[in-house]
């Protein structure tokens, strides 16, 4: 499962996804986040669909990497529809008790299904195609204003930045640590729900111990290095926007156009 949990990692690449500025992405996925909660119908969905099919065929991201991404969010959806289906209130086509299928219900929680993956899928392709540093950067550039009102921008960003460098890391750690309690005999899938639990103590010490560890040698190596935050910091490569950027928003813009026009029409 842990193998399956591909949130920020970024794989490298020279597609046009990838050349993308980080500010443009940012705002592209913020805006297609609000474009799923737009759409109500079935046409406005497979043309969502499609268009985050182009995407992924863009950026040459392995359509198998993608889906191995929604594997641990499975759970959460699964729980999600199964609330919707019983707790919508509609037309009744079957009725056990406090429990009820409605045909609202059924449709409710299957465009929640699609709008839950079609939103991690979104998200993640951020990441696949945004290198840590050229997040950091296009955020801290979104939210320059704020440096106005004395918001820790530079600060905020370098954390964020941070946390998705070393997720891969961490679950790389948690993957050595399990093969290593099960080489001595423990035992993580037997026994009660209080019993298995205890048997997360010998990974979860161990891996908060190493993710300290980790964060003090960071800590130390940016002390060395004389990093002082946004204080007369420079960068290599200045962040401009292209002609790929402007027919990215077009695109975007259009679709996000169509899709209003197919909610109207109840499609």
């Amino acid at each position: 499962m842990l193998k399956d949990i591909t949130i920020g990692q970024f794989f490298p690449g020279d597609s046009a996804v990838h050349r993308l500025d980080p500010r443009v992405k940012i705002v592209l996925t913020v805006a297609f986040i609000v474009l799923l909660f737009l759409a109500e119908g079935p046409v406005s969905y497979a043309l969502i669909l499609a268009f985050l099919g182009l995407i992924i065929a863009i950026s040459r991201i392995s359509p198998k990497l993608v889906v191995r991404g929604l594997k641990p969010i499975l759970f959460i959806v699964a729980f999600t529809a199964v609330l919707n289906l019983f707790y919508t209130p509609g037309e009744y086509i079957w009725q056990w008790g406090f429990l009820h299928i409605s045909r609202e219900g059924i449709r409710m929680a299957v465009f929640m299904v699609i709008r839950l993956m079609l939103l991690i899928i979104a998200t993640s392709m951020l990441t696949y195609t945004t290198s840590p540093i050229q997040l950091t950067d296009g955020l801290e550039r979104l939210l320059g204003p704020l440096k106005k009102l004395h918001a820790p921008v530079h600060e905020l960003s370098m954390m964020m930045s941070i946390a998705l460098r070393f997720i891969p890391t961490l679950i790389e750690e948690t993957e050595k640590i399990i093969s290593a309690q099960k080489a001595r005999g423990a035992d993580f899938e037997s026994g009660s729900l209080v019993q298995r639990a205890k048997a997360m103590i010998p990974i979860l010490v161990p891996l908060f111990i190493s993710a300290f560890r980790r964060a003090d040698e960071l800590a130390t190596a940016m002390e060395c290095r004389l990093y002082r935050g946004d204080v007369g910091r420079t960068r290599m490569k200045q962040l401009k926007i292209a002609r790929v950027d402007v027919c990215a928003v077009l695109v975007c813009a259009a679709v996000f156009a169509a899709v209003i026009v197919l909610r109207r029409y109840g499609l």
